[in-house]
């Protein structure tokens, strides 16, 4: 811990002897500088590693008298250059305690004591427990490794073993679940280096308005993402499945902080790209390869009573259940004064200071809200009952043409574990004209979305992340309207394409699986594509199609659904020319109307007609995103199989 600080100490020094700007001082050690202190204050006597064979012999006033070695200048020694010891060392035989006494003399010399030998030696063994007996300076160094723990050979199993042998190693893990440890652990690291570069070091650099929007989404991605990795890592009772749902999610907070600045046309982010995420993208990909893929969302380990996991009270089952969750509710939100609050922020701002963690129920009375809405990563098991939809409206109208992301055009925004909305309507303005609105945007986990009619045009339904169930709904737009990296399963909705711009094409979904190994996708299942009151005149001058694909492996399913006479006969729209086309899924069972016929559809070798109801099986609510483990919990009924 002492080296760790000094190093810290030493990078800071460079800079200040070469006259460089002090500007990054504060985001290169500061925090790590005072965590590394606090852990050093804590330090008594030796640590436990040390033998007590080590600890004589560091004790010793005369241990040299025992030395393996002797190196003097007079020549009176074995050697008359430490570096030659050294080199004598590192071929005994053996990995015992090896000591060298260097007499009293200046030794004019680089000596350099490194983790390995050379690569010329096939052994692989380090260079290993070397002691010198000099003033009071000691030098220990890892022990021998074998073949079974050689980190080079890890890294070679993942997709990127470049940066895992940059960044790891050091280590030496002895099975693949070490390892994935470790891989997770390190992609966190750095992570948080990330995230403390955004705020303390490029942000002032970036004097653009729209440079400044961008950055803000990433801090609050890249806080999201330590959280997910975190999680990962800490969680004992946490499934495989749970663990491929996080580490999805952490991905593609990386992917959406870098899109903000694409979308928004900042001039400088092609340079600041390759910083921002690249080696921490790849740790995390690397991490979901090593997840297995020989298990079932319905594999996760829990208890039941009366068809609910055991992570639902009896008071939360009643309460889900009930057709007028709103008269038992926590707090009460009504614009008119006859509730608690006037405003939905002000009533989840209160949630969040209650004590517990349990169901918070909100109901939010009939009216016209206009707000940003945000709940965070902290706030969870939030449940807003609205008063039916049409009724109850949260309202917004920013848009990327209106200079914010997308990411952030969302009036009401949810990251927090567990959410919950019945009878609402979430809705944004922005028209077509401003291209990308989001209506509502969702990255909780474990999330349900029950009645609720979500309203926009581009982009209105961002379903951003993580486990989500959407049933009976309404949800309207023109191109890619329902978007994102989300696990999500939307049964018995109501879809709706919209009248888009001129020369626009209306595509239903534009899904955003950037690894092959995360287990994301968009599920549309027992639900009707319909045309909205003002497509239905000019249906054949906007074709509409389910979808295309926004990211290289993008994956869709429409199942057992009705396709009304919208849907263009090739079913699916190309994205760029080719891209994505060999490497997306897009497969439709058994869907019915006039727009289901699949004979005209297109022949990507990514694109299939499902034959037979075990593979259509794998994107039911049980198995595509674990349903039947906690949907039960939440009152809303669903269909588990096909």
């Amino acid at each position: 811990m002492a080296t760790a600080l000094t190093n810290l100490e030493t990078c800071k020094a460079g800079f200040i002897e070469l006259g460089v700007s002090e500007s990054m001082l504060p985001f290169m050690s500061n925090n790590v500088s005072k965590l590394i202190s606090n852990s050093l204050a804590l330090q008594k006597g030796f640590p436990s590693w040390v033998s007590r064979h080590d600890k004589k012999l560091l004790q010793s006033k005369s241990a040299g008298d025992s030395a393996n070695l002797v190196v003097a200048q007079d020549g009176s020694g074995n050697y008359k250059t430490i570096m030659e010891a050294i080199d004598a060392a590192n071929k005994r035989c053996g990995s015992g305690r090896f000591v060298i006494r260097v007499k009293s003399g200046v030794y004019k010399a680089n000596v350099v004591i490194g983790n390995k030998i050379s690569n010329s030696f096939k052994t692989m063994e380090k260079l290993s427990l070397s002691f010198f007996f000099m003033s009071s300076l000691c030098v220990f160094l890892a022990p021998p490794s074998l073949a079974n723990n050689d980190i080079n050979w890890w890294c070679n199993q993942t997709p990127y073993p470049d940066p895992c042998k940059h960044f790891m190693g050091h280590f030496a893990p002895t099975q693949k679940s070490e390892f994935h440890k470790m891989a997770v652990q390190t992609a966190m690291e750095r992570a948080l280096v990330l995230a403390q570069s955004h705020t303390q070091w490029l942000q002032p650099q970036s004097g653009e308005e729209l440079g400044k929007t961008a950055w803000a989404d990433c801090q609050t991605l890249y806080e999201n993402t330590i959280l997910q990795l975190n999680r990962t890592l800490s969680k004992a009772d946490c499934t495989e499945f749970d663990q491929q749902t996080w580490l999805s999610t952490a991905l593609t907070n990386l992917e959406t902080c870098k899109a903000g600045f694409i979308e928004l046309g900042v001039h400088a982010s092609e340079s600041m790209l390759p910083f921002m995420s690249n080696n921490v993208s790849k740790l995390i990909s690397n991490s979901l390869s090593l997840q297995s893929t020989n298990y079932s969302a319905t594999t996760q380990t829990q208890t039941y009573e009366e068809g609910f996991p055991n992570w639902v009270s009896r008071h939360d089952r009643k309460l889900l259940q009930s057709k007028s969750a709103g008269d038992s509710a926590n707090l009460v939100v009504a614009q008119d004064g006859s509730g608690n609050y006037k405003t939905i922020m002000e009533a989840i701002n209160a949630a969040n200071k209650r004590s517990g963690s349990g169901r918070f129920v909100i109901h939010v009375k009939s009216g016209v809200y206009k707000e940003n809405v945000v709940i965070g990563n902290k706030m969870n098991n939030i449940m807003l009952v609205g008063d039916g939809m049409g009724k109850t409206i949260i309202t917004g109208s920013k848009s990327v043409g209106g200079g914010s992301t997308t990411f952030n055009s969302a009036p009401f925004a949810v990251t927090g574990d567990g959410f919950i909305a019945r009878d609402i309507t979430f809705r944004n303005t922005a028209g077509p004209q401003n291209h990308q609105a989001v209506a509502l945007r969702v990255g909780s986990d474990l999330s349900v979305f029950y009645q609720c009619s979500i309203e926009g045009y581009q982009d209105t339904l961002y379903v951003h992340s993580q486990r989500q169930f959407f049933k009976q709904c309404n949800i309207y737009g023109t191109v890619d309207f329902i978007f994102g990296n989300a696990a999500v399963v939307l049964q018995n909705c109501n879809i709706y394409a919209r009248k888009p711009m001129r020369s626009q094409k209306n595509t239903v979904t534009a899904q955003g699986r950037t690894d092959p190994n995360q287990n994301t996708g968009i599920v549309i299942h027992n639900s009707q594509i319909l045309a909205f009151s003002d497509l239905k005149p000019v249906t054949e001058n906007f074709p509409t199609y389910l979808g295309r694909p926004w990211k290289q492996y993008s994956r869709t399913v429409v199942i057992q659904t009705f396709l009304d006479g919208l849907i263009n006969p090739a079913g699916w729209l190309e994205w760029d020319g080719n891209f994505a086309l060999n490497t997306l899924y897009y497969a439709e069972y058994k869907n019915s109307g006039p727009g289901s016929s699949t004979n005209g559809r297109v022949q990507w070798h990514g694109y299939k007609v499902i034959t037979n109801a075990t593979e259509a099986s794998k994107f039911s609510v049980a198995n595509f995103i674990g349903g039947q483990s906690w949907l039960p919990g939440t009152g809303v009924p669903l269909i588990a199989g096909l």
